[in-house]
């Protein structure tokens, strides 16, 4: 197998398709390059989009892609915000291992998110609060079976990604979506019982209030930067020093993440 030197990041959103070229420790070694997502984007036109997205940017030896919805051995289970008739079953890392030619990994966004900001001690969950909820569970570093936990009902007939996503946000304002968010820190705590929880994700930065010391806001280039991390560690577990470098946000706000450490 090639070795892990320049990994391709692609960060699938709701709004939003990001890529940019990372080193094995998670670093930007290109620019980052972003367009808006097409509304109800399918399968055939997402694959030729990315392609020409990525591009401009440099070299590269290994793809990874984060989605924002189900996905398993590498094709689509879910996809909310896209669409998910038109994209289930879709054998997205296969089709494109074939156009860029390089190895691929297809992840689940919030699992690439939480690669880069987790610390590897116990319990961790991410959260990424952008267009709707995005979750990832962790333990002592190793990344648990995904748990679409976005679309449990928690008030009358919404679901999390309902009632926290950016469709709400704009209909209610800040202010109420942000006791919604404290509301949903207090669910979270009781059912997981976790010893931290990072708040990734677009919106997070529109947190505007106090957090409990095991919660961090998370800067939003770790769903570019874990990319990373799913080619240098086996089984989930972080190769020996790799997680030695500056940890992701603080309690009052994200950090500023220097892409290229």
């Amino acid at each position: 197998m090639t070795a892990v030197k320049r990994v391709l990041a692609i960060d699938i959103g709701g709004t939003g398709l990001k890529a940019a070229i990372v080193g094995r420790d998670g670093c930007f070694l290109e620019e980052r390059v972003r367009i808006r997502t097409p509304p109800n984007c399918a399968p055939s036109r997402m694959v030729p989009l990315l392609v020409k997205l990525v591009k401009p940017l440099g070299a590269f030896d290994h793809v990874t892609i984060g989605f924002p919805g189900v996905v398993k051995r590498g094709r689509v289970i879910s996809a909310p915000h896209l669409g998910t008739a038109q994209w289930r079953g879709f054998a997205l890392e296969r089709a494109m291992q074939k156009r860029l030619g390089k190895p691929v990994k297809l992840l689940n966004d919030a699992d690439v998110q939480g690669l880069a900001a987790i610390h590897g001690d116990g319990l961790e969950l991410v959260c990424t609060l952008g267009t709707g909820l995005g979750t990832a569970w962790f333990r002592d570093a190793e990344l648990m079976p995904h748990m679409d936990l976005a679309h449990l009902s928690i008030h009358k007939k919404n679901d999390f990604d309902a009632y926290v996503g950016e469709k709400t946000r704009r209909k209610i304002g800040n202010k109420r979506w942000n006791r919604r968010v404290k509301k949903l820190i207090g669910v979270l705590e009781t059912v997981f019982a976790y010893d931290h929880l990072h708040l990734g994700g677009g919106n997070s930065s529109r947190i505007d209030f106090a957090l409990p010391r095991n919660v961090t806001i998370v800067d939003n280039d770790a769903g570019i930067s874990g990319g990373a991390f799913a080619w240098v560690a086996k089984n989930g577990v972080p190769m020996k020093g790799i997680r030695k470098r500056p940890r992701w946000g603080t309690r009052r706000g994200p950090a500023r993440w220097n892409r290229n450490c």
